[in-house]
């Protein structure tokens, strides 16, 4: 038997429920969550993390995607990614289903579920692990090594504070992780919603040339050795901010997404999405690339974007600020 769990509501959950009824397909439903008002219900929506909480022996997830906010489905995508289970997504029939994820068929029921990007087969997460580690080695101890000593008395000098920063993102299956920056704003509490603008005053004097040259990343390569980001990948972006652009790309591109390592410098960024989202084009755009990445990664294409994010550093960019 296997043990499942169904979210949401509508004809298409009606239909499911149906199909995994039949005892001899072996599935067991052990509880039914929703925000609607049809019987038969465990409970709603927000019962249904305390109950996966204390039932750590479901097999499958089924999500109605279209009725959860992009928190709730981030909170599935990780239990099922702590606990080793599977999630499938159940859509509205009458939208059309992106290639990104997987499509079966329950009689005449489509069911998606998350495609294992080639990037994550064990012989390319090997090799590029292989290369973060040691190109992120070689960065820490011949250049972190020193810089952190100079840029601690320069940034000390100016304002008070720590040398580095701090702050949570979403990394691979939305799993939460500090991702560390060099201190470039005389504040450091993150304020919801607010990305550096343009000529903003929180930024010092120091700061302005850190961010301008990106040297402020650099100790993201300590997130590299630790196993939470890549060297090359999709942006990671702050917490207050995946939900908001959830609303502005479709569901199944922004998980598809966040099925691999966030990177120091993608494919987005050097196409110039980078940085303060000021339209939703650029939001877009940035979730495109970092997809295309995504389906078409070599250990050639890491290279070519180390490159050209350097030469992109020397010629100076629009954004960085």
């Amino acid at each position: 038997m296997r043990y499942v769990v169904i979210i949401g509501s509508g004809e298409s959950i009606y239909d499911l429920k149906n199909i995994l009824s039949k005892k001899e397909l072996g599935y067991n439903i052990e509880a039914v969550f929703s925000n609607s008002s049809q019987e038969n219900l465990t409970g709603d929506i927000k019962a249904s993390f305390k109950f996966l909480e204390n039932n750590q022996h479901i097999d499958e997830i089924y999500c109605a995607i279209d009725e959860l906010s992009e928190k709730q489905v981030n909170e599935y995508v990780k239990y099922a990614n702590i606990n080793h289970c599977n999630i499938k997504f159940v859509p509205n029939t009458l939208k059309l289903y992106t290639k990104r994820l997987n499509t079966d068929y329950y009689n005449y029921l489509p069911v998606l579920s998350i495609q294992e990007a080639a990037l994550n087969n064990d012989f390319n997460k090997f090799l590029k692990r292989a290369f973060d580690v040691l190109f992120s080695l070689f960065i820490i101890l011949f250049i972190l090594s020193w810089l952190s000593i100079l840029l601690f008395i320069l940034i000390k000098l100016e304002s008070k504070g720590p040398l580095f920063y701090r702050h949570k993102r979403n990394g691979i299956n939305y799993k939460e992780f500090y991702c560390y920056k060099y201190r470039s704003l005389s504040v450091t509490k993150e304020i919801k919603g607010t990305y550096v603008k343009q000529n903003d005053s929180r930024v010092t004097k120091i700061g302005k040339f850190l961010r301008k040259t990106s040297i402020d990343e650099l100790p993201q390569f300590i997130n590299v050795l630790k196993g939470e980001m890549s060297v090359v990948g999709p942006r990671p972006h702050m917490l207050s901010y995946t939900d908001d652009y959830s609303k502005k790309i479709d569901k199944y591109n922004f998980i598809f997404r966040h099925h691999v390592k966030p990177g120091i410098t993608g494919l987005a960024q050097i196409k110039g999405y980078r940085g303060e989202v000021e339209k939703d084009t650029d939001i877009i755009n940035r979730i495109k690339y970092d997809n295309f990445y995504i389906e078409n990664w070599s250990l050639l294409l890491d290279v070519k974007i180390i490159i050209q994010t350097l030469l992109n550093i020397i010629k100076g960019e629009e954004k960085a600020y």
